[in-house]
């Protein structure tokens, strides 16, 4: 059985060298994670330097995970520093073959360090932090190429072997992925063309592994605003974080769930155990 887990961490560096009260929620997150012992931990959101996580960083982080070979892509010029990046832990022993593919996605989508994939022998491991759309949904547009990107970039590597893609995919599904479905038709991650999006990456042959454990159960969310203090105590969230498995072993599946990252607001770790 193998255990999976991914969370948009929300900058790394905050919350392994912070000692603001968020950072000291955000370490407990990694005392939490580490405690499931996970074969692979992808990470999102990591806003590291170009050249990756320092020595410090490295060190700080195996105090929490110890045990993994790590992975990343970081955010590289012309796009923003410090923006967006993802990161991989794998359990030493494990063999695999680090991918960063382009997509040829627009702006400088393809240089912020969004997309991270592991080939191992039996499948493929895909980090992704989806662009925003942005306020005003200024960057719908490009998100939508985006989409169409990646989803075609999934099924090209479900032809060759079975495929896990998880991370933060900034958009809510269905109705009732979000607790304010009605007022949010308009807001970014809940348009019609993110949401018929994200329908078409499932249509390549790939099925949402919370759904398909728990069928149409409401109120169970993967993130929760920072700027509305009691989002999360009134559960005034969105499922916006996925593990997406190849249909052919759906039926591998064990279970797919929220890791309770207690009153820490933002992501919250989601988790994938599957036969694989």
């Amino acid at each position: 059985m193998a255990k999976f887990i991914s969370w948009n961490i929300d900058s790394l560096n905050a919350a392994l060298t912070s000692t603001s009260a968020r950072a000291i929620l955000s370490q407990d997150v990694l005392k939490k994670i580490a405690s499931y012992d996970a074969d692979i931990i992808a990470i999102q959101e990591t806003k590291l330097p170009a050249d990756g996580p320092s020595d410090k960083h490295l060190e700080l982080l195996k105090s929490y995970l110890s045990g993994y070979t790590i992975e990343w892509i970081s955010s590289v010029p012309p796009a923003k520093k410090g923006y967006a990046g993802t990161m991989v832990l794998y359990k030493e022993g494990l063999k695999a073959q680090k991918l960063t593919p382009r997509l040829g996605a627009p702006d400088t989508m393809d240089d912020e360090g969004r997309l991270l994939t592991l080939e191992f022998e039996n499948f493929y491991f895909v980090n992704v932090y989806t662009p925003n759309s942005g306020d005003g949904l200024k960057r719908l547009a490009d998100r939508q190429k985006w989409d169409a990107l990646y989803a075609d970039y999934l099924s090209s590597l479900d032809k060759k072997k079975a495929v896990i893609a998880c991370g933060d995919f900034n958009v809510a599904h269905k109705e009732i992925d979000l607790a304010n479905p009605a007022s949010n038709h308009f807001s970014a991650g809940f348009t019609d063309e993110e949401r018929e999006d994200f329908t078409q990456l499932l249509s390549k042959g790939f099925v949402d592994s919370f759904r398909f454990i728990h069928g149409d159960v409401k109120s169970i969310y993967s993130w929760w605003g920072q700027r509305i203090k009691t989002s999360k105590i009134n559960n005034s969230g969105w499922r916006i974080d996925y593990f997406l498995v190849s249909d052919r072993i759906k039926g591998k599946i064990k279970k797919s769930e929220m890791i309770d990252s207690g009153p820490r607001q933002d992501h919250t770790p989601i988790l994938l155990e599957i036969e694989i």
